[in-house]
């Protein structure tokens, strides 16, 4: 009985991983609209039933792929936070870290910096990304502790007015226009926001 069922907890594990990888391949290939229920059980080869099943509705769909998404994002933004260095350093790589992974990872950004409107995915994206601009409040709070971040700054109000600083520079590669930068545009553009951060960030006598 007990390999019976967990056999099929195998299984079932496996099919939910298909379906979740089915949506995040149409979600690179063609953006959220892409992803429909009926798209994914085509991708996933099972049943819309079966999505709803094994994953949920739509929103429960895209939950699970910003959830993928998010982890990604994690071992960018972890490794930057490990990196040795002060407060400020450190909140620079993280910096650094989410453009990387903005980058190197376009749709699954934009995933989590232009959540669907999908009132269950909204409020779990919400979720992952007050869990990452809170360890960017807590190197600010050093900071402000060791005297290299200025007093008059709050760190939790910082750390999200950084976090919309980078989308809003970050989502200039959406734009269909010739306002959207280039690589080497989007490398000085990040290079100057950083500079520019960092100077009002820093507590000079």
């Amino acid at each position: 009985m007990t390999n019976k069922v967990t056999r099929t907890t195998r299984r079932a594990a496996a099919t939910r991983a298909a379906i979740v990888e089915a949506a995040e391949e149409l979600l690179a290939e063609g953006g959220l609209a892409a992803v429909t229920l009926e798209a994914v059980a085509e991708r996933a080869d099972v049943a819309v039933q079966t999505v709803y099943n094994r994953v949920g509705g739509r929103s429960a769909v895209l939950i699970a792929v910003a959830e993928r998404a998010f982890e990604e994002n994690r071992q960018y933004m972890n490794a930057a936070f490990a990196t040795p260095g002060t407060p400020l350093e450190r909140v620079l790589a993280a910096a650094a870290a989410y453009a990387r992974f903005a980058v190197e990872r376009p749709h699954q950004f934009r995933l989590l910096a232009d959540p669907p409107d999908e009132p269950a995915a909204l409020g779990h994206i919400a979720d992952l990304v007050e869990e990452q601009n809170a360890k960017v409040a807590a190197a600010l709070a050093e900071g402000i502790a060791d005297g290299s971040v200025h007093p008059d700054l709050d760190p939790h109000t910082t750390a999200t007015a950084l976090w919309a600083a980078c989308n809003g520079l970050l989502s200039l590669t959406w734009r269909p226009d010739r306002l959207r930068p280039d690589p080497t545009r989007l490398r000085s553009l990040i290079t100057t926001a950083q500079t520019l951060a960092l100077r009002g960030l820093l507590h000079t006598e």
